[in-house]
């Protein structure tokens, strides 16, 4: 690997209720079990990497409080590191409330607490974690400003920058010019075109505004690779799916490592797929994202 991979972006607590389908606005259902994950795009697509064998950094805000706590302890214990992750005495810690269908689709609504209160003049503090590094992943789950400052630190240092623009934002095209890599699911791909009628012409929006390279996930129909005139689909693996969330954090993940140690594009999108395709086979967020021997063993049933 020629760089570590350095993570810019959130760090929360997920709340996992399991409902055997998702209440209609103002109305009650019972639940079933209910979970406490570590969770945070940033922090699952950090651990994500980790996990694959990855060095990996991590630039974020976490609350003084219990759940801070144990959220840099567990990120800790994958191997990240955690030097730059920020404690906040005066917010607490982010939450994801998350519920989770029978089908394995969910629902989530995410308090960004901390994360809220990451900023640029943090990022510029933490520019030692830039140095050194191969590749940049940053996700939405933090103030624009500090994705901004975070790109131009990246371009400053010479690394692939990989945005997973989730939630699903307004961006400039500026911005959507400077990212390497762009990783949307299909339903942030359509918000960020404008709500374009079909994939396709969603693709070529975000083309025409900037967009060098998209990587669009799409769930149980794989992932599409869009770079220029080059339409590549990866069909999904076939698996039974538990649980959904970090499905596109595993993926995201995965992408990143095979960047990083000089896969093809279409290589890395082949990681992300078979990296998406074990999380989504167990609940929960980090606990679900698959070690190296298991995304290795995925991608060699796609070779028989």
């Amino acid at each position: 690997m020629n760089g570590h991979i350095l993570v810019v972006g959130s760090i929360n607590m997920d709340l996992v209720v399991r409902v055997p389908r998702h209440p209609q606005i103002g109305e009650t259902i019972l639940g079933g079990s209910f979970a406490t994950f570590p969770g945070g795009k940033g922090a699952n697509q950090a651990v994500a990497a980790a996990r694959l064998g990855a060095e990996v950094k991590m630039i974020g805000r976490v609350g003084k409080d219990a759940f801070g706590e144990a959220l840099l302890e567990t990120v800790a214990r994958d191997g990240v590191d955690t030097s730059f992750l920020f404690r906040d005495p005066d917010a607490a810690s982010g939450v994801a409330l998350i519920t989770v269908d029978e089908a394995g689709r969910n629902t989530i609504v995410v308090a960004a607490g901390a994360n809220a209160r990451l900023t640029a003049d943090d990022v510029v503090s933490a520019e030692a974690a830039f140095r050194g590094a191969s590749v940049l992943v940053m996700q939405l789950e933090i103030p624009l400003p500090v994705v901004e400052k975070s790109i131009r630190l990246a371009r400053k240092h010479d690394l692939k920058i990989i945005l997973n623009p989730a939630p699903a934002q307004s961006l400039p095209d500026g911005l959507l010019s400077s990212v390497d890599y762009l990783i949307p699911n299909q339903n942030e791909l359509a918000l960020l075109a404008g709500n374009e009628n079909s994939l396709d012409s969603s693709v070529q929006a975000l083309q025409m505004r900037g967009a060098t390279c998209l990587i669009v996930t799409l769930g149980e129909q794989g992932v599409l690779v869009a770079r220029g005139s080059e339409r590549r689909h990866i069909p999904a693996y076939k698996v039974t799916a538990v649980d959904t969330v970090a499905a596109g954090d595993a993926f995201v993940g995965a992408f990143a490592v095979a960047i990083a140690e000089g896969y093809s594009l279409l290589e890395a999108a082949e990681w992300g797929n078979a990296a998406g395709a074990v999380a989504v086979t167990r609940p929960g967020a980090q606990p679900s994202l698959p070690h190296r021997d298991e995304l290795l063993a995925m991608l060699s049933e796609a070779d028989q």
